[in-house]
């Protein structure tokens, strides 16, 4: 059995762990899909369980995608000469995004796998210096449209669609385009009920308040 194949395996279910859930499940007893949005990202997690839980979900969903990418992905890299390692290593981070998305754990139910996909473009761009540019762009696009709007899922949608336009400008490869253009329709389709919201003025924002930890 080639390599990648249990490599997509665990990655997937590396990426299925269920954080803002589990967090919900320990800290306050609680079903995360039942308070705020349900969504079982960090930012509902930020809302309803605190700002310490809300960061470190964020942060452990980040590295969900981006471990995976780092190890497993240069593990095969290494060791299967039928795919280069760039494909090696995109087949993996798909894998983990999948895996938040619609996770194993529960009922193949997941997150918007904004955070997830953040790790494994981090992931992608420590050993692509050209990808690295337009991450670096992304998350100040990001950063920009958060801070003036206060509106996570605006800030990632504006973000998932300037992603490609960006690998086009930096001449990425054809492989990095067609995989920037999944991982935005990704984005997109996730966010249908905020783009809904936000249309109608009645996407929630974040306000910074004292932490409910």
């Amino acid at each position: 059995m080639p390599l990648i194949i249990p490599g997509i395996i665990i990655s997937y279910l590396i990426g299925s762990l269920p954080t803002a859930y589990l967090f919900g499940r320990l800290f306050k007893r609680i079903d995360i899909r039942e308070h705020g949005s349900g969504n079982m990202g960090a930012t509902n997690a930020l809302r309803v369980l605190g700002r310490g839980a809300g960061i470190t979900v964020l942060l452990i969903d980040i590295l969900k995608g981006a471990l995976p990418v780092i190890f497993i992905g240069d593990y095969l890299a290494a060791r299967d000469p039928g795919l280069s390692p760039e494909v090696i290593r995109i087949i993996i981070g798909i894998s983990c995004i999948c895996g938040h998305n619609w996770t194993v754990f529960l009922k193949f139910k997941g997150g918007k796998g904004v955070a997830t996909t953040l790790g494994v473009l981090i992931g992608l761009s420590l050993g692509i210096p050209v990808f690295a540019k337009s991450l670096i762009l992304i998350i100040l696009l990001w950063l920009i449209v958060f801070l003036f709007s206060r509106i996570v899922s605006l800030a990632s949608l504006i973000a998932a669609l300037a992603f490609v336009p960006l690998l086009v400008i930096f001449r990425s490869s054809m492989v990095l385009i067609v995989f920037g253009l999944l991982i935005s329709v990704f984005i997109v389709v996730r966010h249908k009920k905020n783009i809904s919201r936000i249309l109608q003025g009645k996407e929630s924002r974040i306000t910074f308040r004292k932490s409910q930890s």
